[in-house]
């Protein structure tokens, strides 16, 4: 039997694919739902919920449900690629903030990961980064100083880490990632734009050059909502 959030769900679904609610515009609040259709506030709840999950809504702070853009397709779960290059190869809009870029003495989890001595100094590379001018991911990067002599010479918001990596010294050859669901909280929340309690997608991503020596290692927090992540497994 179909539920009144179902028929609501479906209403709203053939409004926003036949542009009555164009994407990026916020459509009716949850009172004003429930009197155009007659139903509960809970009932609209409910089936603006079952789109969220979809992706086709999302709910913004001050700025009320809105229509969303199809999700990213996230490539580099598959290969090693720069960013700009997979959101390009997406037709998508890439754009990066850099929030911080400094060398600094690698804390004990970051020289753990790649193999260094307490003493050992990075370069440490906060980047806010954006999709089709969308808040996408938070990403923190650590490279090893000694290595890549000229990589503070580099503006990150132009240039990708990759690219200056291979300028620099040996290129990243293969990496190795690991994945799991959180939820928003802190200053993920103000700079991906969600609400505390959000889905986040963490990767934490070691990389390593052609000899397998660790050169890159980082944390990156991506908006669940707006992502989706492809796997590929053989036999």
């Amino acid at each position: 039997m179909t539920t009144l959030y179902d028929k609501v769900r479906e209403d709203l679904l053939e409004k926003i694919r036949t542009g009555a609610y164009p994407e990026g515009e916020t459509i009716p609040s949850e009172p004003e739902l429930a009197q155009i259709y007659g139903v509960s506030r809970a009932t609209i709840r409910q089936a603006l919920q079952i789109l969220s999950d979809e992706g086709y809504v999302e709910k913004r702070r001050r700025r009320g449900t809105i229509v969303t853009k199809p999700k990213v397709d996230q490539s580099f779960t598959l290969e090693v690629s720069s960013f700009e290059d997979a959101m390009r190869t997406e037709g998508r809009l890439p754009r990066t903030n850099v929030i911080l870029f400094r060398a600094e003495i690698a804390s004990e989890e970051v020289a753990r990961k790649l193999g260094l001595s307490g003493k050992d100094k990075v370069y440490k590379l906060v980047r806010l980064r954006y999709v089709d001018d969308q808040p996408n991911v938070f990403v923190e990067s650590y490279v090893p100083c000694a290595p890549y002599p000229g990589l503070d010479g580099y503006d990150f918001n132009e240039e990708s880490l990759y690219a200056a990596m291979d300028a620099c010294g040996e290129p990243v050859a293969s990496a190795r990632r690991r994945f799991e669901a959180i939820r928003a909280e802190g200053a993920a929340t103000t700079l991906l734009d969600v609400e505390a309690g959000d889905p986040l997608i963490l990767f934490h991503t070691i990389g390593y050059d052609a000899a397998g020596r660790p050169v890159e290692y980082s944390i990156a927090r991506y908006r669940g909502a707006s992502n989706s992540f492809e796997i590929s497994v053989t036999r």
